[in-house]
């Protein structure tokens, strides 16, 4: 347990985990909550699974955006959390956006969207995966601890 909780004190992590785990968290309240304009845990699950996801993956890519989200935010298992929103961008972009062919709909006028934004998600959860939680996380707390 103490290499998963073993971090640094670097700001730069911390920031970055702060980053995605805020914008991970909001997406995950939209799932899970029906916050921001969002269908709530019931219709989430139902769509995933109509785009062919089984409900345990289904589950636990509503568990990481927001359980790991949340977790990112506090820093409690940072590497865990990212792991978790790591598999799930990459599975959106193979499984979906990788699908239109498009980086990013620069003109907004072609059909789907691009992955962009997972691929930045994406390198980001390498970050935390690699160096932690990073300052001001739990896991460098208790890491500290022991």
């Amino acid at each position: 347990m103490g290499r998963i909780l073993r971090t640094t004190d670097s700001l730069l992590l911390a920031v970055l985990r702060l980053a995605l785990g805020v914008v991970m968290f909001l997406h995950g309240t939209q799932k899970v909550l029906g916050w921001f304009g969002g269908s709530g845990f019931s219709a989430s699950l139902s769509s995933f699974e109509q785009m062919g996801i089984p409900t345990v993956f289904a589950f636990l890519a509503i568990a990481a955006e927001f359980l790991g989200g949340l977790g990112l935010i506090v820093g409690l298992l940072s590497r865990f959390a990212s792991f978790g929103i790591l598999c799930e961008m990459a599975v959106a972009v193979l499984m979906f956006h990788g699908r239109n062919g498009l980086f990013m709909n620069w003109s907004g006028q072609q059909k789907g969207e691009g992955f962009e934004y997972h691929v930045l998600a994406m390198a980001i959860s390498v970050a935390v995966l690699i160096g932690g939680g990073g300052a001001f996380s739990v896991d460098r707390a208790l890491s500290r601890s022991k």
